[in-house]
């Protein structure tokens, strides 16, 4: 599933491709996605300008003159920009087609993605509303997540998947903050101290710069808005590396499941 820096890299490839462009007309090939794709969009999109593409967790928002497109890649989905005369591909559900002859294209094969519409303040949407904070925000410190888990006795790797404590920390990137931060994810969020939630702080968001610079991480279907992959995964120390080696003292990498979702760790370096 892509996760923020896969969706952040798609944001700022996809921006310079649309914005300031007029939508001419919007085809729905199949409205079937994780939520229904309204119809109204082919009637209230026409004539509209795209002014701006930003990103909230996981979700990218397209702001229009009147309203705002807001988009979730779910696991498999991804956009490009293209001519409108090229030939559509499979699992193409949704296009825009601009007066200048481009089409942004929504292409997912699992169909677990969402296309939604609101004409209101999309951070209110009943998608967005209960969010986190970004990691990358000031909200997110130390002190945010020693309060928020006191007294709980879910495991920290979950706690820090959870996208009402913070927004887009992922499976993946989850278990590579913790090696670093030398916390073990089994460890009970209300156990950890504020020293250490410092350091996974801070290593939260380091690990989330670089796999931004480095375009993502490819797992299975991720593409960037060029179909390029991304090459985080050539950094990863932990996740997927079950029984080999941890790149510090030697130990062989740990695998769990936590919350359902498979967990690596190094039982040496993180306790």
């Amino acid at each position: 599933m892509p996760e923020l820096p896969e969706v952040e890299t798609t944001c700022r490839g996809i921006e310079p491709l649309v914005v300031d462009k007029v939508v001419d007309k919007v085809l729905i090939h199949n409205a079937s996605l994780r939520w229904p794709v309204s119809s109204e969009m082919t009637t209230l999109l026409p004539g509209q300008t795209f002014c701006t593409v930003s990103r909230r967790s996981k979700y990218l928002l397209f702001s229009l003159d009147e309203g705002t497109m807001i988009i979730h890649l779910g696991m498999t989905g991804h956009l490009r920009v293209d001519s409108s005369l090229s030939e559509r591909r499979k699992h193409d559900h949704f296009e825009i087609i601009f007066t200048d002859g481009t089409a942004l294209r929504y292409n997912d094969s699992r169909r677990f993605g969402a296309i939604l519409w609101t004409s209101d303040d999309p951070l209110q949407h009943v998608r967005l509303a209960t969010l986190g904070p970004e990691p990358f925000s000031s909200e997110f410190n130390a002190s945010y997540l020693y309060h928020r888990s006191r007294e709980r006795k879910i495991a920290v790797k979950p706690f820090l998947m959870d996208s009402h404590v913070v927004v887009g920390v992922g499976n993946i990137y989850a278990s590579e903050a913790l090696f670093r931060a030398r916390i073990a994810p089994a460890k009970a969020a209300g156990k950890v101290s504020k020293a250490a939630y410092k350091r996974l702080v801070e290593t939260v968001v380091i690990i989330l710069n670089e796999a931004i610079a480095a375009g993502g991480t490819t797992i299975r279907d991720f593409a960037n808005s060029e179909g390029k992959p991304g090459y985080f995964k050539q950094e990863l120390r932990v996740y997927g590396r079950a029984g080999q080696k941890c790149t510090v003292c030697d130990t062989l990498i740990k695998q769990i499941k936590l919350g359902q979702r498979s967990t690596y760790y190094c039982p040496s370096c993180q306790r």
